[in-house]
This record gives structure tokens, sequence and C-alpha cells, in this order.
């Protein structure tokens, strides 16, 4: 028996939660994966698995083993890394999850010259709103925008903060008028974003204080882009990271709202299944993403 190729699999099964997907994954048959985990067991004298028809769940000792196991396959997937990668040659194929706003306004510009200096990198950058699962889609690294992230296996690295501020377009504060105080906001036009934590309640801290208001949006996008490009065509407030307000704040397309006043400031995080840090790749790509964000 080839333990480290049965670990794998055994890993697979339960981060699948099948044997049928897992053996999808591997390129083998259901069968052969059923008799590699029974001979496992055998050899190990405890059942990892208990399997019915409809589910499949691990016992203590499965779960013993399943941490172990990622514990092992990753540093074995870390020295064959480093000794591919040579004398820090980033090689390999690097797979990037991030939002869309924050993939085309702040990873793409970055892009050429990353891969300019990676020639022997291939990249795939996948765009998504919501949040994926980095194990099921195989992604190295996530970039993800929370207030705080969540308990998980998941290994979170903060790499810079994002400033939440309230715009809208000159026309249209000249149409409606302009807020004074917070409790003004909800008889505006308001546009939310429909992933956001604070799409129908803001907490806005300010000089007095903290004002807590309750919010009914007239239109609600999934897309922050979106929500974007119809604050600049006047169609009402809301609110924008700095990464997407910086360009059309500075050529006079979109003017600050309550400017005394902002949202709690999400933070950048990079996020990795490893729990044994990066890789060169990943390292690498963080490196000129640092320096995009802390010029």
């Amino acid at each position: 028996m080839d333990k480290l190729s049965v670990m794998h699999a055994f890993r697979r099964i339960v981060e699948r939660g099948s044997f049928a997907r897992a053996a999808e994954d591997l390129g083998v048959s259901p069968a052969l994966l059923s008799r590699e985990i029974k001979l496992l067991e055998e050899s190990l004298g405890s059942v990892l698995l208990t399997r019915t028809t409809r589910s499949m769940s691990l016992t203590d000792a499965g779960r013993l083993y399943y941490d172990e196991t990622i514990g092992i396959l990753d540093a074995v997937s870390k020295v064959e890394t480093r000794i591919r990668d040579g004398a820090g040659a980033v090689r390999g194929h690097l797979k990037v999850n991030a939002s869309n706003s924050f993939g085309q306004t702040v990873i793409a510009p970055i892009l050429p010259a990353f891969l300019d200096a990676c020639p022997d990198l291939r990249l795939t950058l996948s765009l998504d709103d919501r949040v994926v699962d980095m194990v099921e889609g195989g992604f190295d690294v996530s970039i993800r925008i929370r207030a705080v992230m969540p308990d998980s296996a998941l290994v979170a690295r903060k790499i810079g903060t994002v400033r939440q501020r309230i715009f809208a377009a000159p026309a249209y504060l000249e149409r409606a008028g302009i807020p004074e105080t917070p409790q003004d906001i909800p008889q505006h036009a308001v546009i939310g974003f429909l992933l956001a934590d604070h799409l129908t309640a803001w907490t806005l801290n300010g000089p007095p204080g903290t004002s807590a208001i309750e919010l009914d949006p007239r239109v609600r996008v999934g897309n922050s882009l979106v929500l974007r490009d119809l604050l600049i065509a006047g169609q009402g407030i809301g609110t924008l990271p700095d990464f997407l307000s910086k360009e059309p704040e500075a050529r006079g397309e979109l003017v600050r709202v309550l400017p005394d006043w902002e949202l709690p400031a999400p933070e950048i995080f990079a996020v990795t299944s490893s729990r044994l840090g990066m890789d060169a790749r990943v390292t690498a790509f963080l490196e000129h993403l640092r320096a995009a964000l802390h010029p």
C-alpha cells in the first residue's frame, strides 16, 4: 500500500464529502477508493469512516488520522515545492481568488509587472463576489475583505485596511439636497451592496461618537462596480471602499457625503489553506499586492 497516496485519497474523500466526488477528482473508480480505505482501516485496526447509503462521517480515530494527514501531506508538498523552486525561483501554477471589484481595480493593474517578474509561472485569477470553497476550487490564495475572519481551518493574514465612506454624485446632491446628519440618510435614495453586512443598517463613526441608522435601499446590487457606476450616474447615495472611490473622487465624479463620518474599516486578508506558511508563488504575488496597497 502506498501510504502517501492513500493519505491523499482519504483527505480528498473527507473534504469532498463522498467517495464518488473524490474518485472523480482523482481519476479513479469509487470501488477502488473504497477498497483502499478498507485496507487502510484494516492495517490500523480502526474504523475511520462510518458510511450509510446516504451519509458519511468521521469516527474519532478518523478525525485524528485526518488532522495528522493534513500536516504530513502539507509538509511533503512544501519540501517538494522548495526543491522545485530552487534558489527562490517562482514556478508552477498559482490560482488566486478575489472579489470582482478588488480584482479588477487592484489586482489587474499589478499583473503585468508580476508576470514579467515571474516568467515561469502560470496564473489563474478567478473573480467572484461570493466566498468560495478554497479546497474545492483548488485555490492557493483568496483575497477577502472582512471586518473579522471567522474561525476556520484556513490561515488568514492581514495585508491591508480599507476605508469605507459615503459618496454621491454632485448632480444628485444638487437635486436631492446634501445630508447634514446621519439621520438624514434614510430620506435619500440609498443604493446598497447585496453582499455587504451593512446592506440595511449602517453604523457610522464620527466626531460625536457612533450613530446607527436603519435603511431600506431603493436599489440593491450584487456587484460593487455597478454600485459605483450608479452613484456616478447620480442615482443616489451609497458606501464605497477607497480602492473604488479614489479615482472618481479625484475626477470630481463623486463627492464625500458626511465627510466626518465613515463605516468601520474592514481588513484585507490573504487566506491560504496551508498550515505551513506560504510557498514562493503566493509570497511573490502578495509582495506585488502589498506594494500596490502601500505605495
